[in-house]
């Protein structure tokens, strides 16, 4: 005997980086523009250590607030700053509109490898402190593969439970190619009682050489079948741009069907490659959205 299911409702969220060009800037706006109508829950912007990065993403934050209906989530790290320094840059952000913040202890700078005295130390510090400032949502950092700082993946799955008890809402997760990796991550997560959202983050390889590097620095594993597939295509662009949509609709495909619900997307801020796996998704632009009106937030879905 067989049984209507209904759909589940279907969430994306979008992350993008401060622009450090007009030319940059042009590819960025062109992306928000593009993924605009799919009616994210939020778009993060990303937060440098240096002060040029984070006066970019400052404007970034304001100005996707004042150009457009969709709900900025700014990243906002604790390295190489006080706390007063960073309780102002929370404040700033409250006062401007901003209600979600995606709390990072960040990368210690090579030449500074301790946090700031008198900062916070810690995400986990940074989140509570936050919480105590303003009602804000808080999204933290979750590593599937481990923070290649942690001295074992039990200390890094109790990490996480801090910044949770500390006042975190979601765990936003590194990105992954092995969706066995995610899966046995969140099952450890919920019997160390962790019961917040934790959504897979999603890179699709727009530069397999580019992606590689990434995965270096954050620990990431890349599977053999998945690098066999973009051997020799560094100098045939669009061949690789086809193997990157496959590969990475069939992995978001086995996610939802394994029942995740929301993904969040690491754009590179390039629109092309996400939009067309929102697509597969069965994600549609939202009407409201595409006429410029209403609140961001969940898309149509077919």
């Amino acid at each position: 005997m067989s049984s209507l299911v209904l759909p589940v409702p279907f969430q994306v969220s979008f992350e993008f980086f401060p622009p450090k060009t007009a030319e940059m800037e042009e590819t960025l706006w062109k992306s928000i523009t593009r993924l605009a109508p799919l009616a994210p829950r939020f778009v993060s912007v990303t937060y440098g250590a240096g002060g040029s990065t984070r006066e970019r993403t400052h404007h970034t934050v304001h100005r996707i607030l004042q150009e457009t209906a969709l709900v900025p989530a700014a990243h906002l790290t604790c390295v190489a700053a006080t706390r007063a320094e960073i309780d102002a840059v929370a404040d700033d952000y409250w006062n401007v509109g901003v209600r979600h913040i995606v709390a990072l202890r960040g990368d210690l700078p090579a030449d500074r490898p301790h946090p700031v005295e008198g900062g916070y130390a810690f995400a986990a510090d940074l989140v509570e402190g936050l919480r105590k400032r303003h009602d804000f949502e808080v999204s933290v950092a979750a590593y599937p593969e481990v923070h290649p700082e942690a001295r074992s993946a039990d200390a890094d799955l109790d990490n996480l439970k801090r910044k949770i008890d500390a006042g975190a809402t979601r765990a936003i997760t590194q990105f992954f190619f092995d969706n066995w990796t995610y899966l046995r991550f969140v099952d450890r997560a919920r019997k160390a009682g962790i019961t917040v959202p934790i959504v897979p983050g999603i890179m699709p390889v727009t530069n397999f050489t580019q992606m590689v590097k990434f995965a270096r620095s954050t620990g990431a594993s890349i599977p053999r079948d998945f690098a066999r597939m973009f051997e020799g295509l560094e100098d045939d662009p669009e061949t690789r741009k086809l193997v990157a949509a496959t590969v990475a609709a069939e992995q978001c495909q086995q996610l939802e069907r394994a029942g995740v619900t929301e993904f969040h997307f690491y754009t590179l801020n390039r629109a092309d490659l996400t939009y067309a796996l929102c697509h597969v998704l069965g994600l549609r632009p939202s009407r409201q959205a595409s006429a410029g009106g209403g609140q961001a937030g969940e898309g149509a879905r077919a």
